[in-house]
């Protein structure tokens, strides 16, 4: 009788966590900051896939790495708000909620699957002061393993985090104009391993989540929009 190859799991889980670290890496970046209006969403895009997309009224979602797995997590997650708007009030959903069944789908995946999932995902939403308790905005990163964090002021996702990051860290400022904002972005994602000698404005793709308007806050910048705002 022959005797079962035996693994330790926590070889089994630091391999399965390479390996979603190397498809994420693969990806481009994606940058979430706060300015004065609300939350800006952007990466570089040169597909006509989108990365980032509308949730519901106040929420947004980005992912990076494998395409087809995060952009089916956005559809979970579309469906998941609308019944829950359904059932209770569009009040009552919630960005929090939302990166929380983020965060047990991915890690039960990485828990239970043999492949993990090679995406990293960031839920954003819009503070609104007509709603207490949720006057400010809200970013959370949800990870591949499930790990959930939630972040103030700017938010990376990606290959080069770490390095965009530290350059966020000692660029941002508070209460910017959306121009000014989407410059530090676009800046960020140059300085990015993956952003080449240049990030072109037709290649990014950009979205808002703007307090100022009525009812659905998202708002996607078209390429005239982004080379205006670059250029003011």
């Amino acid at each position: 009788m022959s005797i079962p190859f035996y693994v330790p799991p926590e070889q089994v889980m630091h391999d399965k966590a390479e390996y979603a670290r190397k498809g994420i890496s693969r990806g481009k970046s994606s940058v979430t900051l706060e300015f004065r209006d609300g939350v800006l969403l952007m990466a570089e895009n040169p597909s006509s896939l989108s990365k980032i997309g509308e949730i519901y009224d106040r929420i947004a979602f980005a992912g990076v790495g494998k395409f087809s797995e995060f952009d089916q997590l956005r559809k979970v997650g579309v469906r998941y708000a609308d019944m829950k708007g359904y059932a209770y009030s569009r009040d009552d959903v919630r960005g929090k909620a939302l990166a929380n069944a983020y965060s047990q789908a991915m890690g039960d995946v990485f828990t239970r699957e043999l492949k993990p999932l090679e995406v990293e995902v960031i839920v954003a939403e819009v503070g609104d002061p007509d709603l207490a308790g949720h006057e400010n905005d809200s970013i959370y990163r949800i990870q591949f393993d499930g790990s959930i964090s939630d972040h103030e002021r700017f938010c990376v996702i990606g290959g080069a985090a770490e390095e965009i990051n530290g350059f966020l860290g000692e660029e941002y400022r508070p209460d910017m104009p959306l121009g000014d904002a989407l410059r530090l972005g676009r800046a960020s994602l140059q300085r990015a391993g993956d952003g080449g000698l240049g990030v072109e404005p037709e290649n990014l793709e950009a979205c808002v989540l703007d307090r100022s308007r009525r009812g659905r806050k998202f708002r996607r910048l078209s390429a005239d929009t982004i080379v205006e705002l670059l250029r003011a």
